[in-house]
């Protein structure tokens, strides 16, 4: 099999318990806290970090019966789109090595979509789950905000991340969300689920009646080649009985942008820890303290990681945080209304989940804007802290796999299971 570097640590098999992921192997990315072993980040600040304790979902998997094979590659703190900003080089994309698997959960979803493991534990803070799940032809599940522990994850913007699954199948997506799910004391952000049916139980469930609203906003510029995919899907979507209708979402023209000052400004915050002396590595103590500060965080740090803790650090500054921050947040808000008012109409939201094909490798940090902008239809989720699943669509035999994404109303996730079970290529 071809190296595509999913792994930044691979681990010894061990003998599982039994439970619902018993005979399960899986890939956990690595910027969730695994005792004993290796959690890096994909930094080369924390390349010999080794936490003491596990992640909540990693309690729970391990509970389960899974076999963790390995820490998935990512981009550096979870900050790109391909991965290609990993202290330890990219992932390549299983179907086409000359191209990227996405990001940030490139690892995850190469190693899920190259047979390597069977299930893929993610992150989504703008689409870090569903934009591999796309480039790499897999599901992928950006759970409501709240709904899974973030307890044990190394934190990038606390207010818009989630912990998700990824796998081959809607029903295996399905398997795993069941068992991360859950209220966790440990995590003031996680909330009790209202209802205790399994979302396995909603695999195959008929979808004749639901209305799905697809946003003139969310298609506009996307590639011909995806387009064409997502109109297939919409129409397989009609012949099982739904109603597909163009809706309009207009708050989601400031969606980039808002989620770009929100998640800088919150990883300018987050980051600040990783000095030398409490976290990362330490370039040495000459009696001159902003020195080894400075020379730490030089040293420690990728440019992309650089980049976005000096962009946020500037809209949280004095004079600038009312004309940058403030403003994101209403944007945020206007957003989270804009889709509540949608979800009194249509049953859930559809789209490509990414506007392009999977990117050659090195063909997006030519340009970081162009790959901001390929976040569009992901970012507004976060913002509006929504669940939203990322299926497989008919792909170019030439460009790679293309994904559609469904998004839900809050703690809707059954809603999106229906629909994507449907809509899945058997």
């Amino acid at each position: 099999m071809t190296d595509i570097n999913s792994f930044i640590t691979k681990v010894e098999l061990e003998e599982g318990v039994e439970g619902p992921l018993a005979g399960f192997t899986i890939a956990v990315k690595d910027n969730i806290s695994t005792k004993g072993i290796h959690t890096t980040c994909g930094s080369a600040m924390l390349k010999d970090y080794i936490p003491p304790y596990d992640a909540t979902v990693v309690e729970k998997i391990k509970a389960a019966g899974a076999t963790i094979i390995g820490k998935a590659n990512m981009d550096e703190f979870g900050m790109g789109t391909t991965t290609e900003t990993s202290y330890f080089g990219p992932t390549l994309n299983p179907h086409d090595n000359s191209r990227v698997a996405g990001g940030s959960s490139g690892g995850s979803a190469a190693s899920v979509a190259s047979g390597e493991a069977m299930l893929g534990l993610g992150t989504d803070t703008g689409g870090s789950i569903r934009c591999p799940a796309a480039f790499c032809g897999v599901v992928g599940i950006k759970p409501t905000y709240g709904l899974v522990s973030r307890y044990g994850l190394i934190a990038y913007a606390n207010s818009l991340e989630q912990i998700g699954p990824i796998a081959k199948t809607v029903e295996d997506a399905a398997t795993l969300l069941d068992v991360i799910v859950g209220h966790d004391v440990k995590d003031s952000t996680s909330v009790e689920r209202k209802s205790c049916d399994k979302y396995t139980d909603f695999v195959g469930e008929k979808v004749d009646g639901m209305a799905i609203g697809v946003p003139v906003e969310l298609i506009e510029g996307a590639d011909e080649i995806v387009l064409e995919s997502f109109k297939t899907a919409m129409d397989r979507m009609e012949q099982k009985g739904c109603m597909v209708r163009e809706i309009t979402l207009p708050s989601l023209e400031k969606a980039v942008a808002a989620y770009y000052i929100i998640a800088m400004s919150e990883a300018s915050s987050n980051l600040a820890r990783y000095d030398g002396v409490r976290y990362g590595i330490s370039s040495g103590f000459e009696g001159d303290w902003n020195r080894m500060f400075s020379v730490s965080r030089e040293n420690g740090f990728g440019s992309e990681v650089k980049r976005r803790i000096l962009l946020g650090t500037y809209a949280l500054s004095a004079g600038y945080q009312d004309r940058y921050y403030t403003k994101a947040q209403r944007a945020k808000a206007w957003i989270r209304k804009e889709f509540e008012n949608a979800f009194s109409q249509v049953d859930a939201i559809a789209s490509p989940t990414m506007p392009v094909l999977p990117f050659k490798l090195g063909e997006g940090h030519k340009d970081p804007l162009k790959l901001y902008l390929a976040d569009a239809n992901t970012v507004p989720v976060n913002l509006a802290g929504l669940p939203a699943i990322s299926i497989p669509s008919e792909s170019s035999k030439k460009d790679g796999p293309i994904g559609i994404q469904f998004v839900g109303p809050r703690f809707q996730e059954q809603k999106l299971i229906q629909l994507g079970s449907s809509v899945e290529i058997e």
